[in-house]
Order: C-alpha cells, then sequence, then structure tokens
C-alpha cells in the first residue's frame, strides 16, 4: 500500500506539529538566543511579552507542509523496508525485519526528509525568532510579515542558497537519528505484542513516545548547529560552514551549547511521536 503509506504519514505530522509547536518554539529560542536562563524564564517571557500566540509564530507554514515532509519520511521508510524484506506493512507484524534493514529504511527516509524539509524550516525557526509583540499597540513590526514574505526576504538577500542554509546539519541529524527511531518503535511494538497479532494502541503510544526520546539523544547536538546556522544570515554574520559553527559555539559557550533544547525536546518527543505513530497505524489499519 505504497499511497496509503505517504497520506497516512501526511496527516500524523500534522497532528504531531499541532501537539507539540509551543514547545519547537520554546526550543528554537533557546538554542539561538542567549537571553533566556531556562526552559520556564523562556515560556514566561514570550507569554507576558508576546502573549500565547508568541509560541505559535510561523505555525501556518509548516502545517501545510510538515504534512509533505513527515509523508516523505513514512513513505520513504515503508517502502525502502519492503523492498529489502518484501514484506508488507502488516507482514512486519508477524516476523520483525532485520534491524540492519529497519536502520537503513530509517536512514533512507530521513536523508530525504532533511532535504525536503530544509526550505521549509529555515523559515520555520527565523518567524519563531521573532521576539516583537503583535498584540500590543506601538509594538515595533517584525522583521517578517509572515512566511511568504520570510521566504521573498531570504531570497532577495541570502540567494536561493539561502533556503537550504543548515541543510547540511539538518541532514546530519535526521540521516542516522531517524534509523534509530524506527529501530526504537519496531522493536518495542514487536517485543511487546503477541505473535501474529497488531500491537495495542498503548503499545503503540510507548513504543512511538520512547522512539522519540531515543532519537532526540543523538539529534540535539546537530539540531543546535542547525538552527544556529539558519538564523545565522539574519544579522549577515553567517558562520563560515558547519565546523565554524561548532568551533565557535563551542568556543564561546562551552560543551553544554550543543544539548541546549534537550530537556524541553524530550518533553516532547514522547507526547508528539506517540500521537504521531497511533493515527499512523489507524489509519493503515482503516484503510487495510
Amino acid at each position: 500500500m505504497p499511497v496509503e503509506e505517504f497520506v497516512a504519514g501526511w496527516i500524523s505530522g500534522a497532528l504531531g506539529l499541532v501537539m507539540g509547536y509551543p514547545f519547537d518554539t520554546v526550543k528554537v529560542r533557546l538554542q539561538t538566543q542567549n537571553t533566556y536562563r531556562g526552559i520556564m524564564d523562556c515560556m514566561i517571557k514570550i507569554y507576558r511579552h508576546e502573549s500565547v500566540l508568541g509560541f505559535y509564530k510561523g505555525m501556518s507554514f509548516p502545517i501545510a507542509s510538515i504534512g509533505m515532509v513527515n509523508s516523505v519520511l513514512f513513505g520513504v521508510y515503508s517502502n525502502t523496508l519492503q523492498a529489502l524484506t518484501s514484506t508488507s506493512h502488516q507482514d512486519r507484524r508477524a516476523q520483525l525485519p532485520s534491524y540492519t534493514c529497519i536502520f537503513i529504511a530509517g536512514c533512507t527516509g530521513g536523508f530525504l526528509q532533511a532535504y525536503s524539509l530544509a526550505p521549509f524550516d529555515i523559515i520555520k525557526v527565523r518567524l519563531q525568532n521573532q521576539t516583537e509583540s503583535r498584540v500590543r499597540p506601538g509594538s515595533p513590526l517584525p522583521r517578517y510579515q509572515g512566511p511568504m514574505h520570510c521566504a521573498a526576504t531570504i531570497l532577495r538577500e541570502e540567494g536561493f542558497r539561502g533556503l537550504f542554509r543548515g541543510s547540511g546539519a539538518l541532514m546530519l541529524r535526521d540521516t542516522p537519528t531517524l534509523g534509530l527511531y524506527f529501530i526504537t518503535y519496531e522493536g518495542l511494538c514487536y517485543q511487546y505484542t503477541p505473535t501474529g497479532q497488531q500491537p495495542s494502541s498503548t503499545t503503540v503510544l510507548v513504543a512511538g513516545g520512547f522512539a522519540g526520546i531515543a532519537s532526540w539523544i543523538t539529534a540535539t547536538p546537530f539540531d543546535v548547529i542547525k538552527a544556529r546556522m539558519q538564523m545565522g544570515g539574519v544579522k549577515q554574520k553567517a558562520y563560515k560552514g558547519m565546523l565554524d559553527c561548532i568551533v565557535t559555539s563551542f568556543r564561546q559557550e562551552g560543551l553544554g551549547v550543543f544539548f541546549r533544547g534537550f530537556t524541553i525536546n524530550s518533553a516532547r518527543a514522547f507526547p508528539v511521536n506517540a500521537v504521531t505513530f497511533l493515527s499512523y497505524e489507524y489509519l493503515l489499519r482503516m484503510w487495510g
């Protein structure tokens, strides 16, 4: 069911995005700005200065695009695994494919997702980093008036390559991480599901949640580098490259900088990925 895999990935990705977006905004601010003392300080300042709407800055664009990106991930993963093992999604519940095949399929999906995601992600990150309040009279106008204006400004000031700023770090974040992501999910589902049966909703929720947490353990350092490179063009002080960004960040802020946002990423990862996988599995069963 190649088409259904893509559609299910589209819908489940959108649901996960809506649930986790406020936490994602806090994570991006912590990774790219030095004005917050921690998660709670960041949340309080966003709420006080920008209202609850501040947590949803830039969400309209990702909600329209994340479905496509997530459909690439789940669709490519499932179809690559089917090509490697000659088994359908339902067949894999009876006999778990080798972890090597799962990892390769997850990495393939992550690699292709990264380059599909890059232009949408930089626009999201730029909009999330705007601290101007739109609800207070007299507040200065934000640099970007919306996602399309942001895209046009990047193209005008930084060229077409500007839309792919940080894509190398994004690729290094998603490729191995999503291999681990699917290994964790498939392994836990298989471990706690009686042979020949479909995993229960509880099993899917728990497996999906732990898969999300496991993936962020390896993803966070490159997630930080990715976000910093994406913001580098705003003040025309872009890093010379990924290595320069890594070295500069380490020299200025120490090793801990590479784990900024890990706590909130982990807290967000469990419910978001639990819902993503539950809706994905439910849709495939409904259409199966």
